[in-house]
């Protein structure tokens, strides 16, 4: 195993950190939490599509594809929902 895989094996623990602050922040009752939630799980989709890139999960990525779909989305309900 050389340095780079190394670093990749340890992106997991990064992107689960992340999925756990962003559901903590979506659940929040304020509004710049919840959107800025939306981000931060946008993030790591992206974190776990790289990990799932590199362990070669293929079902991981088409997951994490289909979940930064509904964040966008969450992304532009939050963004435009009236006051």
């Amino acid at each position: 195993m050389d340095f780079s895989s190394d670093w990749l094996d340890l992106l997991q623990w990064p992107a689960m950190l992340a999925t756990v602050l962003a559901a903590w922040l979506v659940g929040s009752n304020a509004k710049a939490r919840r959107n800025s939630g939306f981000w931060v799980f946008l993030a790591s989709n992206v974190l776990w599509g790289l990990w799932g890139w590199h362990d070669g999960a293929h079902a991981l990525i088409a997951l994490q594809l289909a979940l930064a779909a509904l964040n966008i989305r969450g992304v532009s309900k939050t963004e435009t929902a009236p006051k």
